[in-house]
């Protein structure tokens, strides 16, 4: 690792599984003093931190804007301003919208989309009074293009871009970056808990077929496309939305390729 991160503040929503932890362990391992806000440590959140003493985590749910505004002072008290939040926090609710009820629509757009827009929200002060700040949120591949029965979660993370794309413009001249990632098939347990359904297997394969590199994304490629918009090597990264699929988005495979002999 190259210490691109060092002396560097960072906090990450859903830190304690998936995404958030990878990018959690990516940071630490670069440097920075790393900060975790989810509903409970997890069993490998517990793991890291014994490598990592001094990662710290809160019990926060993302949709309470006055505890992540508490929290955030309670950081900047002692470590100075956030310099980088990681916005990974997220749920989903699986069915076209009449199948999917008020209660669970509003569960996935406070978590996914208000959630992001409280984290950035708490420390987008600290930033502006330091002149400087990362904020990466993670959005996905359905919120640039729909997929089939994830019409709350699309919706969701589609606004998580365009927000992102807004605090871009309203906070670069105060020296704020804004990015989102837009992963694409992962593998997280959030992941697993659908697509390891053995109802799934045939939509799994057929979803994997549309990857271009012939397999799901890990935890830790998201991580390093996170570490880089991070760093100073992004420095004039600001309203971007990076897409990390695998080439999933790139287009159509019909088994033309394989016929060919290049598959």
């Amino acid at each position: 690792m190259t210490n691109a991160l060092k002396d560097r503040v960072a906090l990450i929503t859903g830190g304690t599984s998936g995404i958030g932890l990878a990018c959690a362990q990516r940071f630490a391992d670069e440097g920075a003093t790393v900060i975790a806000f989810d509903l409970k440590e997890t069993q490998d959140w517990k793991a890291f931190t014994t490598d990592y003493p001094s990662a710290l985590f809160y019990s926060i749910d993302v949709t309470d804007g006055p505890a992540q505004k508490a929290a955030v002072a309670e950081i900047e008290a002692k470590f100075g301003a956030v310099d980088i939040l990681v916005t990974a926090a997220g749920v989903r609710e699986a069915g076209p919208i009449t199948m999917v009820d008020q209660v669970q629509w509003e569960r996935v757009i406070n978590i996914n989309l208000n959630g992001t827009f409280l984290s950035a929200q708490a420390v987008l002060n600290g930033m502006m009074n330091k002149g400087k700040g990362s904020i990466i949120t993670i959005a996905s591949i359905e919120g640039l293009v729909a997929n089939e029965g994830g019409g709350a979660y699309n919706a969701s993370k589609g606004g998580v871009v365009l927000l992102s794309k807004n605090i871009a413009m309203d906070y670069g001249r105060k020296g704020v970056r804004c990015n989102a990632i837009c992963p694409g098939f992962i593998e997280t347990p959030m992941f697993d808990d659908i697509m390891n359904d053995s109802s799934m297997t045939d939509v799994r394969a057929s979803i994997q077929n549309q990857v271009k590199l012939g397999r799901f994304g890990k935890p830790e490629e998201i991580a390093a496309a996170a570490n880089f918009l991070a760093s100073d090597e992004a420095s004039y990264i600001t309203g971007h939305s990076l897409v990390v699929d695998g080439g999933y988005t790139a287009g159509h495979s019909h088994g033309i390729v394989q016929m060919l002999g290049l598959g």
